[in-house]
């Protein structure tokens, strides 16, 4: 089966090598260290391992899975291990996702790097994959599954096995017939080539088919003027329809003469279909789209909670590798909780709770590498400062010495501004958001003055009732020493110093929206817990929404949420509140809906808000919406569901998938509806079926396609989803619709009226996030332009 890759993969002394195996220590912990024999599989895509050479083997990870390879020094655990294995031998395979990495340690220095240039270099190939490739690769990885000898070929026993790995349920007489006819050796087994051919005879896709046969002359293929047709009567493309055909053509046709002919094959238009051309997402918005000239309180701004924590808020470990997970995924708002440590370094934990310590010049260093990896717009430093004044003056030197120009510490021309910068003014820039001792007014004109400095902190502290107080807030309380120092020297508890490096982002508790509007500055900013956030949309969203066009909020996640769980950022968002900030660590409905959000726009962590979000005279209550112009009504038809993976929790069992489709936005938007579900079959299940939804603002709606396999005694056990905002759907141009007075009337006229402007591919992902490539589901999406059954 290597020979579906073969003449595609790098091959290099450090391959081979790899291939012949190595025994390195895999570490888990400073006590958990057991020696292990790694190999990289002769495909050159997966590695397994064993207790000793030569010994049972079993996949330990394919390199699909892998973001990157760190070196030993850039791993906390070997860190701490360093007297006793140096940091040279060791290494860590960073996977995507939240699963956990892998720590291993080589026998010398040469053997580690072996393995860190070589597994580097596969991952780059992988990156590097066009969509054959990838099935390629996804077709190898089955077959070294289904081998269960590894002898490099597959016998029909072998296949029957492989069939129920991949949530296929087919009858015996017929998956002979399959195998005989791939079977072109006539050798009783299938090999390479032939084992392709098994599978794509096992995927034909009839629904495409008859599809593609209802604009093909002679079912062959299609012309360049059938093909326009489609992509106008169909897709809904309008006058470009002609030239992105000749471009569709020229990249999804596998065959160069078909590209001369300017002709689409069956293959090519199945290619086209599956492809990023022809997903759900619409491409345009993948990139930066989005005006980044605003200012700050004009976006949703991606913000993790508490992002030193991996696991719970008890007892959960702090570790740096939540700030790069965080900062990797695009989050752009990181809460960094400082304590005084030991030896005069500050620390970072949760405190007065059992989480493990980390040093705070280590979350800056975390922070300086990798804040901009992912976007070059602007990172915000949330501080919640516990520290003494002593420790407080290492913070500052922290943060100016390892940040340097990066950290953002007076206004960007020096001068008053009127607003928020915008993201772009703030590119590549890291701002601190904390308490401040004085106005910017009074920064900027009067430098050198400290007189009276604390009177400003009397009464700013915030009390909340829940457990995330101490988090949340600046300390009340100082420590014996710390209070002593107060009372011998009379020092403010915040250190000036400190003060000063806040400029846009000067944290203050919130009274009222009137207080706000009277006493405070535009760069000033209050934070909420969730619970206070809901309360005051239920009681006042309109002025919730005018608070957030001038002014930016940040809400976090409810104290009693110690198991990390997480709350639905939407109802926050319709308010306009721009850091929501999430327990990023955990997976789960919540943070599909954020990262859904943020999958637009280049993933660059800011996304701006509709119009009537970023007016400061707006009447919209996300409570109350008055009847907007801008409703539609969709049609999904589910259509088909391709190689579905397993339920982990039943390996044992074929999948019996339904499809539910979810609405998130305003109350009244809020849906969902789901298919009847297919019995045994996650390989190739068949819905059909039609779902309706009306939208009043679908500037503020997301969708979530959620794949779930049927069980009559509990919850549905996940599958897979994908969730996208509404303005990101790909879908043509909208159409007018008919009148009706019930959404099944109103689903048969536009049935019946016009074919679905839009057969879309969503690519299902993971609950981790990560994808479940090949896996998806095939769609029609029909939009309506305003209500079905609404003749006003």
């Amino acid at each position: 089966m290597a020979s579906l890759l073969q003449g595609r993969l790098p091959i290099n002394q450090d391959l081979l090598l790899m291939q012949k195996g190595t025994p390195m220590r895999k570490v888990r912990s400073k006590s958990w260290k057991k020696l292990r024999y790694f190999r990289l599989q002769d495909d050159g895509m997966t590695v397994w391992h064993s207790r000793q050479a030569g010994g049972s083997a079993k996949p330990s990870f394919s390199i699909s899975d892998v973001e990157t390879v760190r070196e030993g020094r850039e791993s906390e655990l070997l860190r701490s291990l360093a007297e006793e294995f140096p940091l040279e031998q060791g290494f860590t395979v960073i996977f995507h996702g939240r699963r956990s990495n892998l720590d291993l340690v080589a026998n010398s220095v040469e053997e580690a790097q072996i393995w860190m240039q070589g597994l580097q270099l596969l991952v780059d190939f992988v990156t590097s994959m066009d969509q054959q490739e990838r099935l390629d690769q996804w077709l190898s990885d089955w077959f070294q599954r289904g081998d269960k000898n590894q002898d490099g070929r597959m016998s029909f026993r072998e296949v029957q096995r492989l069939l129920h790995l991949m949530n296929v349920e087919m009858d015996q007489e017929y998956a002979l017939q399959l195998f005989q006819a791939a079977d072109t050796s006539q050798s009783g087994t299938l090999e390479g080539e032939e084992f392709v051919e098994f599978y794509k005879a096992l995927t034909k896709r009839t629904e495409v088919q008859e599809l593609f046969e209802n604009f093909s002359a002679d079912g062959q293929k299609l012309t360049l003027l059938e093909f326009v047709d489609f992509l106008r009567e169909e897709q809904k493309e309008g006058d470009r329809a002609s030239d992105l055909a000749l471009e569709l053509i020229d990249r999804y046709e596998p065959s160069e003469s078909g590209k001369l002919r300017h002709v689409l094959s069956m293959d090519g238009f199945l290619s086209y279909l599956c492809s990023k051309d022809g997903d759900i997402f619409n491409p345009t918005c993948l990139p930066i789209y989005q005006d980044m000239t605003q200012p700050l309180s004009h976006y949703y701004i991606n913000s993790s909670h508490n992002t030193y924590l991996v696991g719970d808020q008890l007892c959960g470990q702090s570790s740096v590798e939540g700030y790069i997970r965080a900062l990797k995924r695009g989050c752009r708002c990181v809460e960094v909780d400082i304590w005084d440590g030991p030896s005069g370094e500050p620390i970072v934990y949760h405190g007065h709770t059992l989480t493990s310590r980390i040093l705070f010049k280590d979350v800056v260093g975390t922070v300086a590498q990798y804040a901009f990896q992912t976007s070059d717009y602007p990172v915000i430093l949330s501080l919640e400062n516990h520290c003494s004044w002593e420790q407080q003056q290492v913070v500052v030197h922290h943060l100016t010495e390892i940040l340097g120009e990066l950290l953002l510490s007076t206004t960007l021309d020096g001068l008053l501004p009127t607003q928020l910068p915008s993201p772009e003014e703030l590119r590549r820039k890291i701002l601190v958001k904390g308490k401040k001792l004085r106005t910017l007014e009074e920064d900027l004109e009067e430098e050198d003055e400290e007189e009276e400095l604390e009177s400003e902190l009397e009464g700013e502290q915030e009390a909340e009732p829940e457990l995330q107080a101490q988090s949340e807030s600046e300390p009340q309380e100082l420590s014996p020493r710390s209070k002593d120092k107060k009372e011998k020297k009379s020092k403010p508890i915040l250190c000036p110093s400190l003060s000063a490096l806040v400029v846009y982002l000067k944290s203050v508790s919130f009274h009222s929206f009137a207080h706000s509007r009277d006493n405070y500055h535009f760069y000033e900013i209050s934070s909420f817990s969730e619970t206070k956030a809901k309360s005051l949309i239920r009681e006042a969203g309109n002025e919730f929404v005018q608070h957030n066009t001038w002014q930016l909020s940040r809400v976090y996640p409810s104290g009693l949420r110690t198991d990390s769980s997480n709350y639905n950022p939407q109802e926050l968002w319709n308010a306009g509140c721009q850091m929501v900030a999430m327990n990023v660590q955990t997976a789960g409905l919540e943070m599909d809906i954020c990262d859904g959000l943020f999958r637009q726009n280049g993933g660059c962590g800011y996304v701006l808000k509709p119009d009537f979000l970023r007016d400061a005279q707006s009447s919209f209550d996300p409570e109350r919406p008055v009847s907007p112009v801008t409703a539609q009504t969709l049609l999904i038809q589910v259509i088909s569901g391709q190689q579905l993976p397993k339920v982990k929790t039943k390996e044992g069992s074929i999948v019996d998938p339904l499809v539910r489709v979810e609405i998130f936005g305003i109350r009244p938007d809020t849906a969902r509806q789901e298919t009847s579900y297919v019995e045994n079959n996650g390989f190739n299940p068949y819905w059909g079926q039609t779902l309706c939804f009306r939208v009043l603002v679908p500037e503020l709606a997301l969708l979530r396609f959620v794949v779930r396999d049927y069980d009559w005694k509990s919850r549905h056990d996940f599958i897979g989803q994908y969730t996208l905002p509404w303005t990101c759907m790909q879908q043509g141009e909208p159409v007018p619709g008919p009148l009706a007075k019930t959404p099944a009337l109103a689903a048969f006229l536009m049935l019946s009226s016009c074919p679905f402007p839009g057969y879309r591919h969503i690519h299902l992902l993971s609950k981790d996030g990560t994808s479940l490539q090949p896996a998806s589901i095939f769609v029609h999406i029909c939009i309506r332009e305003g209500l079905e059954g609404d003749e006003s």
